[in-house]
Formats: structure tokens, sequence, C-alpha cells
């Protein structure tokens, strides 16, 4: 089972139980046999701009990070790790891309969580793949239509 918890407000009907989904469809296409937390944190411009400068020596406004507590696809200790979502980044994404704030939130939270799992996309064939199996976790959740990514 994967379980989260949210630090922050998030101003999206709907979207706690959208996350629920998300976890469930992960652990499920993914076949874990392991029971893991992890922390989600809404932030805002200045802090996830802080958080990049500090620990990735990046001086700008990203949408989401994730910091994995894993070594060579071992969890070492219960807690999976961090995700960081950028919310005023997500609603220009949103706002750019042309669809909701919802599916925007469920990509990002999707994208965080399969960086917590030891995915990347340094390269085009990672790139592909991490953006396959995130459309198929979000298909599979059966997750309101409106909040779907085709």
């Amino acid at each position: 089972m994967i379980r989260y918890r949210l630090y922050g407000s998030l101003p999206v009907m709907g979207i706690k139980k959208a996350f629920d989904a998300i976890c469930e469809s992960t652990f499920n296409q993914l076949k874990l046999c392991e029971n893991v937390v992890f922390d989600v944190n809404i932030v805002t411009p200045t802090q996830i701009k802080n958080i990049n400068n500090k620990y990735r020596k990046i001086n700008k406004v990203t949408d989401v990070i994730s910091f994995a507590n894993r070594d060579n696809n071992t969890v070492i200790v219960p807690l999976l790790g961090e995700i960081f979502i950028c919310l005023a980044k997500a609603k220009q994404q949103a706002k750019e891309y042309g669809h909701s704030l919802q599916r925007e939130l469920i990509f990002l939270f999707t994208h965080g969580l399969l960086h917590l799992l030891g995915f990347d996309h340094q390269t085009p064939k990672q790139e592909k793949q991490m953006l396959s199996l995130t459309k198929k976790i979000i298909s599979k959740a059966q997750i309101n239509p409106k909040y779907i990514i085709r």
C-alpha cells in the first residue's frame, strides 16, 4: 500500500480522492510489495526556488521536486520521500496547456511519486518510459474523466 501525508492546502475539489486513486493504481501497476508513505508539500514559488537553490544549486521556480529516501530501489527509511508541488506554477502550467488545475496536479503528483520510486527522465528513452507509465497509472486510476490525461 502507498499512503501519503499532505501538507498545505489545495483549493481543488476531489483532489485528495484522485491522489488516493493514483497511489492505488501505482501500487498495482508496479506490483509493489512494500508498504510505504511519503509526504506531499504544497509550496509557494519562493519556497520551491529556495529548495531548488539549496539542494540542487538551481536558482529557479519549478513545478515539482522529489527527494527520495531510497538506495538502489530499497527503501532506507519508512518514509519513501518528499514531493514539493508549487501550486502557483501548477496553475500557470494548467492555463498554458489549456487544461484544468486538477489535471495538472494529478500529473505532477504522479510524476513526483514515480521519481520517489526510482524513475527518472535524464534520457529520451527514460522520459518516454516515465511519461507512458504516468499516463497508464492515471488511466487505470479510473478518475473522473475530466481529470484524465490523454
